[in-house]
């Protein structure tokens, strides 16, 4: 039962779970010790942490919830200030984000991912800045040493950061090690940094560290996100802005 719920995303608390099921919180620890050693959960004080479900190519992430996306994209987009350089970092979020950029603020556009590169150069009114070196094939986006030592020489207005896994205690987490360097460096090179983040990434691990939470500027997350975990991510001191609820369907009467 333990194993379904971080299947399904979900953190568990050894001392709720020892209560629920009338066992010891030592009973309850050796099997969350068992499940992290199969790795199906991080161990934390206290409790375990489901793994992210972030950790697929950029092709298999694209079509999944394509509508969630969406809407964090729309809510992103309104933070944009006029005439700044902004980042895209790679992920399928962000290229969401590229339908919702306004035309009309003289944005340049730096972006290492293929196809966010290839989704600006299709709108008008934005320049680009593509950031080279060694294609990553599973990531579609350059993170070598050639892309570091680029960004390392930019002056970042606003960062569209992307991340495989964000936690109050853990905080923002990656699968890839170049990309997860590549991110840290962008964090140092950026005025501020926002990350669109679905729901099942929030409060899971991933086995490489980007940064704390408090690197972030704001955290916009899905209108439907629990309130439990609006509330544990807004105690570790970030701005937590809620994304747009989707159009109800109209009703048509007969």
């Amino acid at each position: 039962m333990i194993a379904e719920r971080l299947d399904a995303g979900l953190s568990v608390i050894a001392s709720e779970l020892a209560e629920e099921f009338q066992l010891s919180e030592d009973a309850i620890r050796r099997d969350l010790r068992a499940l992290a050693a199969e790795g199906r959960c991080k161990r934390v004080y206290g409790g375990a942490l489901p793994v992210s479900s972030a950790s697929g190519s950029l092709t298999e992430r694209i079509p999944v919830q394509s509508s969630e996306k969406i809407l964090l994209a729309r809510t992103g987009a309104r933070l944009i200030q006029p005439r700044g350089l902004i980042f895209l970092d790679g992920g399928s979020t962000n290229l969401a984000l590229v339908a919702e950029l306004p035309e009309n603020k003289f944005l340049t556009v730096a972006t290492n991912s293929v196809p966010v590169a290839n989704a600006v150069l299709n709108r008008k009114g934005l320049r680009l800045l593509m950031v080279g070196g060694a294609v990553e094939a599973e990531l579609a986006a350059c993170v070598d040493a050639e892309a570091v030592l680029a960004v390392q020489k930019m002056n970042i207005d606003h960062c569209f950061l992307g991340a495989c896994a964000v936690s109050s205690q853990l905080g923002l987490g990656g699968f890839n090690p170049a990309d997860t360097l590549f991110k840290r460096v962008l964090l140092s090179r950026s005025q501020k940094v926002t990350a669109l983040v679905t729901l099942d990434k929030l409060e899971t691990r991933a086995p490489h560290v980007i940064g704390p939470l408090e690197f972030v500027h704001e955290l916009v997350v899905p209108h439907d996100t629990p309130s439990h975990l609006l509330a544990t991510l807004e105690k570790a001191g970030i701005t937590v802005l809620t994304a747009d609820e989707p159009p109800q369907p109209v009703a048509t009467g007969v």
